[in-house]
């Protein structure tokens, strides 16, 4: 393809991408109108409550960032910073009144609200007026300096650029810096614009990244690159033009930079609609069934009870327990060649090892020591007569060598072995020990069928992993 028609091309995607990110005329009449008529009726609340409070947007529907079709507003309830967190409880129990029986608490650093009304998905935060990021408590304390500094840094007509950005990130997956996806959020999303001027511009720059990429939009570090580095240790940073002590891409994962990476240089070589909205069907049972049929390897997935966790604990549990048991995989001789975890963040969690095989040869090559070392003696005297010895042993060049017994050769066996206790001694995260023994549901290849037949978001992410590659590479 051609330069000038490539170029034609990437803005011809663009284009069609933004009449649907961009929100209509009276889809943000209706959300200011809401968001005023809130803001005044909870400020009023407050007051008559005796609570000296300040309600307030934040977020991407405070900076005109947000997306056609979204429905999420943050609402930010300031208080002055000569209060303490104690206070809190209070706030809160003015907002659930406000409320009625519509909410749901939950916990990042402190307790907050979610609710939803007339269609919108509210969380109400409290947090503390501050005037730098220096005096922060917590680190919502800094999100009005954000929105302040977005707000009066991002020109009208570059807000469609966010937009463009946030739905390309969607479209490959790497979106959202909760630790379930380990990737960009908005608020980085709208540094990069504001740092590049433009979408097509960001992903020109972003194609050329290389781990360890630093931006510092306000020079905070002028010409000390190497101390950034060492300051963060990180795939990327971006130093947060209102805090120089934080990376605003400290969550970004090197597998989620590399997908970007690797997504921007696909789209500009070959302009696609589909890596914005990337087709997300998922295989039917019948075509899963098929699949599995001709698979070349084995698929274990551990269904177990969920628990009402706060999302990024949940997924931070899921993660350390999903490398703890592939690491026990490997060092019992299994080949792991792909693994993820799923959840519905209430009832069902779901670990998925992707073996090269189930079953493996019973006998394994163990390496001994040199013969002429201390340790030959030892080595002979256990395996010369020990059950598990097969073969052996042997000299083979300078070193002593036995054929042995494998104690585990199915990782289903060796699977429910270490995790009928609850998997403590395997590593499992400590949040899922208590309620593993009890509701362990370990399924083998056609087995996941019925449990993906009645969940179609699962069926999507296995979908995912059967193909192995990400959706918009094709």
């Amino acid at each position: 393809m051609l330069e000038r028609e490539k170029e034609s091309a990437l803005q011809e995607v663009c284009d069609r991408v933004l009449e649907l990110v961009e929100p209509s005329a009276s889809e943000r009449r209706e959300l200011l109108q809401f968001s005023e008529h809130l803001v005044t009726t909870l400020n009023e609340e407050l007051q008559r409550s005796g609570v000296d409070a300040d309600v307030n947007i934040q977020g991407s529907t405070a900076k005109d960032t947000w997306i056609s079709g979204e429905k999420d507003i943050d609402v930010f309830i300031s208080l002055p910073k000569t209060q303490t967190k104690e206070v809190f409880p209070k706030v809160l129990d003015v907002v659930k009144s406000f409320l009625g029986t519509k909410w749901v608490e939950a916990y990042a650093e402190h307790p907050y609200l979610k609710a939803e009304v007339d269609g919108y998905k509210l969380d109400f935060v409290p947090c503390f007026k501050i005037e730098w990021a220096g005096n922060a408590i917590s680190s919502v304390d800094r999100t009005p300096l954000h929105t302040s500094y977005v707000t009066k840094h991002l020109e009208p007509q570059a807000a469609n650029e966010v937009r463009l950005l946030k739905q390309f990130m969607r479209g490959i997956g790497v979106y959202g810096a909760e630790i379930r996806v380990g990737g960009f959020s908005g608020y980085l999303c709208e540094l990069l614009i504001l740092n590049y001027s433009s979408f097509l511009k960001t992903l020109k720059r972003t194609s050329q990244w290389t781990i360890g990429e630093v931006i510092d939009i306000e020079n905070l570090y002028a010409r000390r690159i190497r101390e950034v580095k060492l300051l963060f240790d990180a795939p990327l940073i971006v130093v947060d033009p209102v805090d120089h002590r934080r990376n605003v891409a400290a969550a970004v994962s090197t597998e989620r930079l590399g997908e970007l990476i690797t997504a921007s240089r696909t789209f500009l070589e070959r302009p696609r609609f589909s890596l914005f909205y990337p087709p997300t069907k998922p295989l039917s049972s019948a075509r899963l069934r098929e699949r599995f049929t001709h698979l070349d390897f084995d698929v274990i997935v551990l269904f177990f009870a969920g628990g009402r966790l706060v999302p990024d604990v949940l997924w931070g549990q899921l993660y350390k327990s999903m490398r703890s048991l592939r690491s026990l995989l490997v060092h019992h001789g299994f080949q792991v060649l792909k693994t993820a975890a799923w959840s519905d963040e209430e009832q069902v969690n779901a670990l998925i090892f992707g073996l090269e095989s189930r079953v493996i040869p019973s006998t394994k090559r163990h390496l001994g020591p040199s013969f002429d070392s201390r340790e030959a003696n030892n080595f002979l005297e256990k395996h010369v007569t020990a059950d598990t010895t097969v073969i052996g042993p042997w000299i083979e060049g300078t070193r002593w060598v036995v054929g042995m017994k494998r104690r585990y050769s199915d990782a289903v066996a060796l699977l429910q072995e270490k995790l009928k206790n609850g998997g403590k001694e395997a590593g499992v995260a400590n949040k899922f020990i208590d309620v593993i023994p009890a509701s362990l549901d370990l399924k083998v290849n056609e087995e996941i069928i019925d449990f993906a037949a009645s969940n179609e978001e699962f069926t999507r992410v296995l979908t995912d992993f059967l193909s192995g590659r990400p959706r918009w590479l094709g």
